[in-house]
Parts: C-alpha cells; sequence; structure tokens
C-alpha cells in the first residue's frame, strides 16, 4: 500500500471541525471559541459540525457521527479535519465510516490523539492516506515548545519534506490547565525535567521506517482486526512503532502490550517509541518494566518518555512519513520526511 499525503493546507482552505467522540461541554465553549479563532488567523475558514454536543461521552449518535466525518473526508472543499478532543468510545465509529469512499476521494489531512487513535491509526492502514497523532483543536492555542513542531506545521509542509523534532527537556509533572476559568491560556506548565530514555538496554540508538502507532488503551481493543493489520502497509518497509498509556496501571498495559504483539502489531517494528506517562505503576510492575516484559522478546531498540503521550508537551507523529529516531547519549531527535 503506498502512503499518500494530502496536499499541503493554504490561506483559504477550509477547515472541518467535528467531534468522532466526545463533544464540548458549554463551561468549556470558551475553549473552542478560542481555538477557532486562532485558525481563522491562520487564514483558514472554519467549518463546525453538528455532532459537538457535550452532555453526555459521545456528542451524538454513531451514525450520525460517522456521516459527518466521512462527508468532511470526502469533500473536496475541507482541506484537513480536527476534533476538539478524544474522548472514550469512538470505536463505534469503525464499522459505519465508508473507508473506500475515503479512499477514493482525494486525500485530506486528519489530526488527532487520544481517543481519536480509534480513527487516525486504522485510516492510515485502510486507505493510505497519513494522518497526525499529537495534536487536537483543544491544544492548538497553545505555545509551541523549542524543538517542537505543531500540527499545524505539518500540514502546511511540502510534500516530500522533512522536519526534525527534539525533546524540550522539560514536561508537566501533573494536573491540567482550567480551560473554563482561563480559556485563553497559552502558556504550557512544563515544571519538571526529564529526556528520552533507553529501556532495552545500552548503546546508540539509530533507527528507521514509516511511523505507525497511538495509544495503547485504545489500539488494543483493534488487534487482531483490519483496523489494526499493519501486514500490508507500506509494502515490506520496516515501521517505527509509537505507543503511549494514557491512564490504565501498568499489570493491563502488560497485558494490552502482549495482545498487540501476539497479533502482530509490532512484527516489522525497527524500534519502539514509548510515550512518557503519568499512568501508575502496579505493585509489583512498573511502567517501564510493563513494556520490557511485552516488547522486551522483539530485540529492538525501545525508547521512552517521548513526547507523543497524555504528558504535555507533545510531539506530533505522521502516521505513515518516513522517519528516523536517533537516540544517543548527548542528542535525540526524530526526523519526518512526507514521501
Amino acid at each position: 500500500m503506498t502512503v499518500r499525503y494530502p496536499r499541503p493546507l493554504r490561506p483559504g482552505d477550509r477547515v472541518g471541525v467535528t467531534s468522532p467522540s466526545s463533544g464540548v461541554a458549554e463551561g468549556l465553549r470558551g475553549r473552542l471559541d478560542v481555538a477557532v479563532r486562532d485558525l481563522e488567523a491562520h487564514g483558514y475558514e472554519v467549518v463546525v459540525g453538528r455532532c459537538m454536543d457535550g452532555s453526555t461521552h459521545i456528542s451524538a449518535p454513531a451514525a450520525e457521527r460517522a456521516a459527518e466525518l466521512t462527508a468532511m473526508l470526502t469533500d473536496p472543499a475541507i482541506r484537513a479535519v480536527v476534533p476538539p478532543w478524544g474522548g472514550e468510545t469512538a470505536i463505534d465509529l469503525l464499522p459505519l465510516l465508508d473507508f473506500e469512499a475515503i479512499g477514493r476521494a482525494e486525500p485530506t489531512w486528519m489530526a488527532g490523539w487520544s481517543d481519536i487513535s480509534t480513527i487516525v491509526t486504522p485510516l492510515t492502514l485502510l486507505t493510505g492516506v497519513a494522518t497526525v497523532h499529537g495534536n487536537n483543536l483543544m491544544d492548538t492555542p497553545y505555545r509551541t515548545p523549542e524543538g517542537l513542531v505543531s500540527w499545524l506545521d505539518i500540514v502546511t509542509a511540502p510534500q516530500g519534506g522533512s522536519f526534525a523534532q527534539t525533546p524540550p527537556g522539560r514536561y508537566r509533572s501533573g494536573g491540567f490547565d482550567d480551560w473554563t476559568a482561563d480559556p485563553e491560556v497559552r502558556d504550557l506548565t512544563l515544571d519538571a525535567e526529564g529526556g528520552w530514555t533507553r529501556l532495552d538496554g545500552e548503546g546508540d540508538v539509530d533507527a528507521r521506517g514509516r511511523l505507525i502507532g497511538g495509544c495503547v488503551e485504545i489500539l488494543a481493543n483493534l488487534a487482531g482486526t483490519p483496523y489494526l493489520d499493519t501486514s500490508r502497509f507500506a509494502g515490506d518497509e520496516p515501521l517505527l512503532v509509537y505507543v503511549e498509556a494514557s491512564e490504565d496501571n501498568a499489570f493491563t498495559i502488560c497485558r494490552n502490550l502482549h495482545g498487540m504483539r501476539l497479533a502482530g502489531f509490532f512484527d516489522r517494528a525497527a524500534a519502539v517509541l514509548v510515550g512518557r506517562t503519568h499512568a501508575p505503576d502496579s505493585r509489583t510492575l512498573t511502567q517501564y518494566e510493563a513494556v520490557l516484559d511485552a516488547l522486551g522478546p522483539l530485540g529492538v531498540p525501545i525508547v521512552a518518555d517521548v513526547e507523543c503521550g497524555h504528558v504535555s508537551p507533545r510531539l506530533p507523529l505522521v502516521n505513515g512519513a518516513r522517519g528516523r529516531v536517533v537516540h544517543t547519549a548527548t542528542r535525540s531527535e526524530i526526523v519526518q520526511t512526507l514521501d
């Protein structure tokens, strides 16, 4: 399967906003308005869909959410789609999305993370269209830390272009910003120090492959189904697989990763990137140990504490992009090329 990239966004293009999972509660509409205005300030026309209700854990019935997302991804006038955030049960959309129609349409950028892994990762695997993991709409107003890029930088990059990201060396130790009290907050609280960590041993890492991955708690439910089948993805190229734990304890993450490995998700991995997490350790098993127990048998480099998870800041990764990850005593970097 050939990876296809949507054309770069230009001023005047339309960006669709819909909630494939959770909508936006009334008290958080202020943050939504700020994020929409930021897109408009970049010169984009923003089209907000009808599936945005935040009174429960879903923005609308599954059939309505699937129809709206399919319509946006197949509308030639909409050049990118971004949800406000994730949620809990976007998995109910998968049998309702028209992946064939989406695959036939001119490619459209889709960005998102957390529960949106349920959509963007299968979208790339089933259609070959590259997607962005790492930012949602509500993240957009934040200033991007030095060394990282935003999803808006990626969707405006030329096809064939490359961009490098390096860890800023700081992250948020806990908690969240109160978007109800301060919907315009733009500075990330990065109050702890830390870089990448090699889990499987010592020595330098220099690995290349096509990027694919997402949230462990989400993707584990797709293991062994056509929605997470990497066997035909990008021909026989090696893969750089990234995973990150949101909130489940180390025992659950260990079981989930074992299941994904047994289902073949990591079969072509040249290296595994593991997102920094605040998910709890278990009494006799840490999150690090959970990863090693499940993925150590792969015999490939495993680099943890990468900024690709639920801990701020976030390092966006393009599903389908060619990646090169380097991690040494003096340098940590990932370069992505859109070809």
